[in-house]
């Protein structure tokens, strides 16, 4: 029997309708308090991209009520959507660790649920939403067998599995009951789709990724509340369902619902405070680690050997950094800023940087060296020689931003001002810092949206 009322299909759409904000510990919902912040720099940041621009240039004629952040701009909910996750993920600064890129799908197909709302919805069912689509989404990576298998078949699991995320906020948001909300995350995954392709030549199809993912989600939670049925069989082991065909050798269908409203997902996900791909950033600290302890300058240091897995290589052992999104997962490209410039922030991967002499000089003193019996989650061994012929050697197990090594709450608030400082002014950037950290208290979150807009 499949769709069976036991089944993953219903208990996960059970965890979605019932839970309610007195139901999540404080540290669950103050995570998420953060995790919104830290979204919303990102997207606001995230506006003046070249893949908001073209968005912008197709759906700007679908006007409607949901503000494009950092905009004066307003569209429909589904275009919003996909306008705001684009921006959100547009300069790799989001968060990381989910499905993979949560907060970049999840927050703003919640916000664009919340605003298609004709009843106010509260800042603590928006948490609420946020807590439960990083749920979903990384319970359907897991059940895919996880990063590594899913994303190394390449698959790009932002897309793969963000729908079901979005999908589960935005039904909580919107109100659907338990059998809508079963087709809601069925219809999602017929918008369940993403190729690592863009890792080849730094196209800008990563971050169309998160807008499809954020759309498909908030699109398939309307038509469920609409009466649009969803597959009740999509998470069964049955042919067509989601894991027999996405993983047929790696599924793990336990994962979907181990732990289930006790263990919070959103838990485990990381703050980037770096403007590049995850996996460079143990290797950044780390350089900086050997930096520090010893007292060195970028002159000191004539090379850097990196000791990698395979799977990290493939993914972030580019050195075409010709296009952001290229430099972006170059994790020799990310040494070298480090040296050339001193940091790995947003400014550092802007594009008169990247053509900086002595970027190109760094990059050529960093060498990547693969170890084939590496596993593939495990974090680099950075080894710099310096001038005088000595060798430092360090591995950072938990990058800054991680769960195992968070970053200070002053560090979060030092980020968002300097992202959102680059589409809004002080105050307004700041009006929405109060707002977002007090989100809790809001009586309904739509006023938010006259906060994240540029009034001209």
């Amino acid at each position: 029997m499949t769709g069976a009322a036991g089944g993953p299909l219903a208990r996960l759409a059970a965890l979605i309708t019932d839970t309610a904000y007195a139901d999540l510990p404080d540290a669950t919902t103050r995570k998420a308090t953060i995790h919104l912040l830290d979204t919303l720099g990102a997207g606001l940041a995230g506006a003046r991209s070249e893949e908001t621009r073209i968005s912008l240039s197709v759906l700007g004629a679908e006007a409607g009520p949901v503000p494009v952040w950092g905009t004066g701009v307003c569209l429909s909910p589904r275009a919003a959507a996909l306008v705001n996750a684009v921006s959100s993920h547009a300069y790799e600064v989001d968060d990381t660790g989910g499905c993979d890129h949560s907060g970049a799908v999840v927050v703003p197909a919640a916000l664009a649920a919340a605003a298609a709302c004709a009843t106010p919805v509260s800042g603590t069912r928006l948490l609420t939403a946020i807590v439960l689509g990083y749920d979903v989404g990384r319970r359907i990576l897991e059940a895919l067998g996880g990063y590594e298998p899913h994303n190394g078949a390449g698959w790009h699991s932002t897309g793969t599995c963000g729908p079901f995320a979005a999908a589960a906020a935005a039904a909580h948001v919107l109100g659907l009951t338990p059998q809508q909300t079963e087709s809601a995350l069925g219809l999602a995954a017929s918008g369940s789709a993403g190729l690592w392709a863009f890792v080849h030549d730094g196209a800008m199809s990563k971050r169309l990724h998160a807008g499809r993912a954020a759309e498909a989600g908030l699109l398939s939670a309307q038509l469920a509340l609409r009466g649009m049925t969803g597959p009740s069989a999509v998470l069964d082991d049955v042919w067509g369902g989601l894991l027999s065909t996405y993983a047929a050798n790696d599924a793990d269908p336990d994962a979907l619902t181990s732990g289930l409203g006790t263990q919070w997902k959103i838990m485990r996900s990381s703050i980037k405070p770096y403007a590049s791909c995850r996996g460079t950033h143990s290797s950044i600290d780390a350089l900086s680690a050997i930096m520090a302890d010893h007292r060195l300058d970028a002159a000191d240091i004539t090379a850097v050997f990196v000791r990698l897995s395979h799977f990290l290589h493939g993914m972030c052992g580019g050195r075409d950094i010709r296009t952001l999104a290229g430099a972006q997962l170059s994790l020799p490209y990310a040494l070298a800023a480090r040296l050339a410039h001193g940091h790995a922030g947003l400014d550092a991967y802007d594009e008169d940087k990247r053509g900086e002499e002595s970027v190109r000089a760094a990059m050529d003193r960093i060498a990547l060296d693969i170890d084939e019996t590496m596993p593939p989650t495990e974090e680099p061994v950075v080894t710099a020689i310096t001038t005088t012929g000595a060798r430092h050697q360090r591995r950072v197990h938990h990058a800054g931003g991680s769960p195992a090594n968070p970053l200070p709450e002053t560090a979060i608030r030092a980020k968002f001002r300097s992202l959102a400082g680059r589409t809004l002014p002080d105050a307004r950037a700041r009006a929405v810092e109060s707002a977002a950290l007090g989100v809790a208290e809001l009586e309904d979150v739509r006023e938010m949206g006259v906060a994240v807009r540029v009034v001209s």
